[in-house]
């Protein structure tokens, strides 16, 4: 019973569970793909947040608890988006956005949409839906992502390290002519100097020297059963309280060897559950 308990305490805490919305995903980019004639803009690292004309959802069907005020004037139809603050602010807009509790901390926080699900026409068409309904209805901070025309490969690029200059995380490249789908989509893919993608912890490795006594690495599993051992990209406070056995983490890594292993394995963050 005990245990029955702490879990039911467990999903309140992030929220009640609702059906998980059917929404499109990113692929990965690479220099093979035509891109030119498509759309571009910054990938935002937030927390997924999806309007199904009633409730905010998160990515994976947890509902989220934002003030009245927030979703007051929302439109009646779905809108999806990124809940952001603002660059390399993610634990931030997470702690905000996963709170029990509705509180003033939610002012911080932009609604930034990059698709209006279910409604026809290709992207920017869709967007246009939004924006004559914010043009009648203005909300502050409700806004709609700019999408730049790519003319050329080399402006994608040059896009690219000014956002990362500016310790954004990276590009999303999107065919402005493709209907709305959902999946895992080849018209929709993530742009990133560096390749990331998530694993499970296996072990937590003891450190040596000045972090004796810490955490010096972590043994991971990803999703294709391949291992990696992580040990940098830890901050003193991570190596103090490493992630749990059992935990999901997500690492940035520089392409793979020859033997088909991740090349400079750098952790980046818990990854927390939708």
């Amino acid at each position: 019973m005990n245990r029955l308990v702490l879990l039911v305490g467990l999903l309140l805490s992030f929220g009640s569970l609702a059906s998980k919305p059917d929404l499109f995903l990113l692929n990965t980019y690479d220099e093979s793909k035509e891109v030119v004639g498509w759309v571009m803009s910054e990938k935002l690292d937030g927390i997924r947040g999806f309007w199904n004309g009633q409730e905010l959802l998160t990515r994976g069907g947890k509902k989220l608890n934002p003030p009245a005020w927030f979703t007051q004037n929302y439109p009646p139809f779905a809108i999806d988006g990124e809940l952001w603050t603002k660059r390399g602010d993610f634990e931030n807009i997470s702690s905000i956005v996963r709170t029990k509790r509705t509180n003033l901390r939610w002012r911080q926080i932009t609604h930034q949409i990059f698709e209006v699900p279910n409604q026809s026409g290709g992207l920017l068409q869709r967007l246009a839906v939004l924006a004559d309904y914010l043009q009648a209805t203005p909300i502050a901070h409700l806004h709609i992502i700019k999408q730049t025309p790519i003319i050329n490969k080399q402006q994608l690029q040059d896009f690219l390290a000014e956002v990362t200059g500016h310790k954004g995380e990276g590009v999303v490249v999107r065919d402005p002519n493709t209907a709305y789908k959902t999946g895992r989509l080849t018209s929709a893919l993530k742009v990133k100097k560096y390749l990331d993608t998530e694993c499970i912890v296996l072990k937590i490795l003891p450190g040596k020297a000045k972090y004796k006594q810490m955490m010096g690495s972590v043994l991971c599993q990803t999703d294709t059963g391949k291992r990696v051992k992580i040990g940098s990209g830890f901050k003193d406070k991570d190596r103090a309280n490493p992630p749990m056995v059992g935990s999901k983490i997500t690492f940035k890594y520089y392409g793979l060897t020859n033997k088909g292993n991740y090349k400079y394995p750098v952790y980046l963050r818990v990854r927390k559950a939708d």
